[in-house]
C-alpha cells in the first residue's frame, strides 16, 4: 500500500486535546477551518464542494500514535470501569492512528498563504485539536449514510449537558459572546476523565480555547464556575 499523504491541516480553537468534545457536532460554536494545502489548494480540487453541507474529515490522530495501541479500551461513555474492543470505540489510540469528523459547511474560500493556494473550508462543530493533519475530505450523503433505526451501544443517544456554567464578572467581561457560548458548550461535557467525575471542590483545571486559558473549577456536582481567564 502507497503511503498516504497530508493534504492540508485542521485550524481550530482548541489549542490542547483536553476538553476537545468526544464527538463532532455536540459544541456547534467550534468554528474553525479546513486548509487545504499543495496540489489540494488549487480551487479545482473542490469544485462542486459548495453544493453539499457537510463534509467528513479523514485525519491523522498526529498527538496519540506514537504511543501505541491496546485490543481493549475504557470508553469515558461507561465510567471508565468497563472494557471494549478498540473496534468497538472510538478510541484516538488504534492500529492506524485514523479518525473521521461530520461537520457542517460555513464556507469554501481560495485564498493565498504566503504566496501559495489554500482551500479555506470553514466549518462548525469541530472535534479536532488544531494543526491535526487532512487525510482527506469526503461530502456527506445524507440518502446513503443516514440510518434513522440504527443501534448506538453503549452510546446510544448524546451525554447529557446539564450542568450551569458561572462566570466571573472578570472573565464574562473579557470574552466575546461567541467564545463565551463555546466555552458553554465545551464544559457542558465535563472533560474530565472519568475517573474524577464525582470530585468537587477548589481544584483548578485549565483548558487553552480560542486564545484564552480558561480556568474553572467544579463547584457543585451541577456548577462549573470559571474563576479566570487569561489571553494566550
Amino acid at each position: 500500500m502507497s503511503a498516504m499523504i497530508t493534504i492540508g491541516y485542521v485550524r481550530s480553537p482548541y489549542l490542547e486535546k483536553f476538553a476537545v468534545p468526544r464527538q463532532p457536532g455536540l459544541a456547534k460554536a467550534a468554528i474553525g477551518h479546513c486548509d487545504l494545502v499543495g496540489e489540494c489548494g488549487h480551487p479545482e480540487a473542490v469544485r462542486g464542494l459548495g453544493e453539499f453541507s457537510h463534509i467528513w474529515v479523514i485525519f491523522e490522530f498526529h498527538q496519540t500514535k506514537q504511543q501505541g495501541w491496546k485490543p481493549l479500551v475504557r470508553p469515558p461513555r461507561l465510567g471508565g470501569n468497563r472494557k471494549v474492543g478498540v473496534f468497538a470505540s472510538r478510541s484516538t489510540y488504534r492500529p492506524n492512528s485514523i479518525g473521521m469528523s461530520l461537520v457542517k459547511i460555513i464556507a469554501i474560500d481560495h485564498l493565498f498563504v504566503d504566496g501559495k493556494p489554500v482551500n479555506r473550508i470553514s466549518v462548525e462543530g469541530l472535534d479536532l485539536v488544531d494543526g491535526t493533519p487532512i487525510l482527506d475530505i469526503k461530502p456527506y450523503l445524507a440518502y446513503a449514510e443516514s440510518v434513522p433505526d440504527a443501534k448506538g451501544g453503549y452510546a446510544d443517544s448524546p451525554p447529557p449537558a446539564t450542568k450551569r456554567i458561572v462566570f466571573g464578572q472578570s472573565a464574562r467581561d473579557q470574552l466575546a459572546p461567541n467564545t463565551i457560548l463555546l466555552i458553554e458548550q465545551v464544559l457542558q461535557q465535563d472533560p474530565r476523565p472519568a475517573y474524577q467525575r464525582d470530585q468537587i471542590g477548589d481544584r483548578i483545571y485549565g483548558v487553552k480555547l480560542d486564545g484564552w486559558n480558561i480556568r474553572f473549577r467544579f463547584a457543585t456536582v451541577d456548577e462549573i464556575e470559571v474563576v479566570d481567564v487569561l489571553a494566550l
